[in-house]
């Protein structure tokens, strides 16, 4: 039996949705994904309503116009293919995303008190750090984390797990406000790498609550999958061996500071410890072909 936080590829589809998760349909308050696919030139008119909104593609490039200006991305081939200029849209927008020549584009959205001015980020202005070592290592996409980029709430990043490899590991949480956590809400949305011969990935993901506040999801993911974090532990996320893994995160939380503070799980922080002895996995960056 699924748990109620997994959502699988497809099944929250909403209209021009691929993916639709807000704060309605999740149980919670403040964070949103939509996920968009564009056929060859096709476009959306979209309104960010209370949300800020950053329109990140997937795979392909669009335009992307509000409030008179224009905004022209790239893209990329794939999530596999390195990071991915972007385009940010302030709440109460009206806005339009044209593809000529198709493609997949997220809407990661949070609601936003302030509005911020809309912006567009290059890819080469993403900053990529390679974090764990060993079986551990995987490569992370600071798109629009507190640190690298401005919004009111919005905090988003992409990782990129090696076939085999494990990520969101040690287990940690961030779901009260303290000296040490940022209460923020977390979703994960996940695509597998094909294999050589076509098939198809996939990979596992584990949350886990406390004694005074239980959570449990332990589930097979797929492209397209949607794990929702509303509180507790969360990790190890595991790419299966062939086939390399990537998910983005979108977190968002009802404070006032912008921050991403997390506890590890204190059976496992033990393991960081172990990283000063391995190598980055040699795999890691992964190149970009575009």
């Amino acid at each position: 039996m699924f748990s109620k936080y997994y959502v699988p590829a497809g099944s929250s589809a909403d209209g021009q949705f691929t993916t639709a998760v807000t704060p309605e349909s999740a149980g919670w308050s403040e964070a949103s994904l939509w996920t968009l696919e564009l056929p060859p030139g096709a476009d959306a008119e979209l309104q960010s309503g209370e949300n800020e909104i950053i329109v990140l593609p997937l795979s392909g490039s669009a335009l992307v116009s509000s409030d008179g200006a224009d905004f022209s991305m790239t893209g990329r081939l794939s999530v596999f293919d390195g990071p991915s200029d972007f385009a940010y849209i302030g709440r109460d927008s009206r806005y339009a995303i044209t593809s000529d020549h198709g493609g997949r584009f997220a809407l990661c959205g949070a609601r936003a008190r302030a509005k911020l001015p809309n912006r567009y980020v290059s890819a080469e202005d993403v900053p990529v750090e390679l974090r764990g070592a060993g079986n551990c290592s995987r490569q992370v996409h600071n798109f629009a984390t507190a640190e690298t980029f401005a919004a009111d709430s919005i905090i988003a990043c992409e990782v990129i797990t090696p076939s085999g490899n494990w990520s969101s590991y040690p287990s940690h949480k961030h779901d009260e406000n303290s000296e040490i956590e940022s209460a923020l809400e977390e979703i994960y949305y996940f695509e597998i790498d094909r294999s050589p011969t076509g098939t198809e990935g996939f990979g596992y993901h584990r949350v886990y609550g406390t004694r005074d506040r239980p959570i449990e999801v332990l589930e097979e993911v797929r492209s397209g999958d949607v794990v929702l974090v509303p509180h507790g532990y969360h990790g190890p996320s595991i790419a299966a061996p062939g086939h390399n893994m990537y998910y983005l995160n979108i977190m968002a939380g009802p404070g006032e500071i912008r921050a991403w503070n997390i506890c590890d799980d204190p059976a496992h922080t033990w393991l960081r410890g172990t990283w000063d002895h391995q190598d980055i996995d040699p795999r890691l960056p992964l190149r970009s072909h575009n």
